[in-house]
């Protein structure tokens, strides 16, 4: 991977992390907890106390409505093996994660990319959806706010999203793992699973706490059939979950708005740089300025992407992420801007801009 031979990393999709010892200073109460932390098998759906302080971060989810997995990415395996079969139509928000529209093309999925208008802030234009409907259909994936562009969907476009789905019968699956790292939280929107019967709302605590060691996702739903298929396919998966790791996830979720609070303050404070370096450097870069998240897609006015990336690491041990990388042309790199050292590692891209200029 280019992360193990990057020095600098520019296109981290997470926030600034933190130590065992951090998290474990939320509740000093806590250390001793987890040296009573038994080390068997976990209940494969997760464990109840977890469910149910999961359950505090939704409105119509109670701990029943719950699958915890080994991160995200387990997750969207289970939703697709599961729930997909070869043949069947998908609808995919892209540009996108890879895992979103790959793991079901490999199935023999025929997946369908709705667009993102990178003219219009990369928004998406429900009107679309209609002429994308096969016979075949029989879910959408939508992320929200969106990797890698930062995009949030109006209160309005939501709500055509869930009732075109509602209307189709369409499984809605809502990958919402930044879902509270919204830049103003007036523009959060429900999760789809409180608002449709049919919608699995994906979280995991890799992005909006920034805890990506603990590799901890799950699934919210109504549904019990999703809940009784994806079930069943984890017993071929990781069974179960880690112990330590479903304990110190416990405290992270019961502390969700100070890591919340934390994460963003530092966003915020590395787009204010970010900004300034945009502006500064108008003639290489321009993008539509994120609205939630820590990541950004900005487009290169010289050169492609491929290229431009693999200079850059060769030269000064800066890690970009080419648009290539995720199926969307050679145009783009995506930007990370969660972590505190942002500031320092631009600095590094400002000056290889300046050599290159030279």
């Amino acid at each position: 991977m280019l992360e193990r031979i990057a020095r600098h990393l520019l296109c981290s999709s997470d926030p600034e992390s933190m130590s065992v010892g951090e998290l474990l200073a939320l509740e000093p109460q806590s250390i001793q907890g987890l040296n009573d932390v038994w080390l068997g098998y976990t209940e494969y759906p997760g464990d109840p106390a977890l469910r149910r302080e999961l359950a505090t971060l939704y409105r119509n989810i109670d701990a029943d409505g719950f699958i915890v997995h080994t991160g995200a990415q387990e997750a969207i395996f289970s939703f697709m093996h599961s729930m997909l079969a070869s043949g069947d139509h998908l609808i995919v928000h892209m540009p996108g994660y890879q895992s979103h529209y790959a793991v079901a093309q490999a199935m023999g999925v025929d997946v369908t990319p709705w667009l993102a208008r990178e003219e219009s802030g990369w928004s998406l234009d429900p009107d679309e959806l209609d002429a994308m409907l096969t016979p075949h259909a029989r879910a959408i994936v939508l992320c929200s706010p969106h990797n890698p562009t930062g995009y949030v969907p109006t209160r309005d476009v939501f709500d055509a999203i869930v009732e075109f789905a509602r209307r189709n019968g369409l499984w809605l699956f809502s990958d919402e793992v930044y879902r509270g790292l919204e830049h103003d939280p007036a523009t959060r929107l429900p999760a789809v699973c409180d608002v449709y019967e049919r919608g699995v709302s994906l979280g995991a605590l890799s992005k909006t706490h920034g805890l990506a060691g603990l590799r901890l996702g799950w699934i919210a739903t109504q549904s019990k059939n999703v809940l009784a298929r994806m079930s069943a396919f984890k017993d071929y998966l990781t069974i179960s979950n880690s112990a330590p790791s479903e304990y110190l996830s416990k405290i992270a979720v019961r502390h969700t708005d100070a890591l919340l609070d934390r994460n963003t303050a530092i966003v915020r404070a590395n787009l204010d740089v970010l900004d300034a370096f945009l502006a500064r450097r108008a003639d290489r870069f321009e993008w539509h300025r994120p609205r939630a998240g820590t990541i950004g897609f900005v487009r290169l006015k010289l050169g492609n992407a491929e290229r431009f990336c693999a200079d850059l690491l060769e030269r000064t041990g800066v890690l970009l992420l080419p648009s290539t990388l995720i199926d969307h042309g050679d145009a783009h790199v995506r930007i990370g801007f969660g972590k505190r050292n942002m500031p320092d590692v631009l600095g590094r891209l400002d000056a290889y801009l300046d050599e290159c200029a030279a």
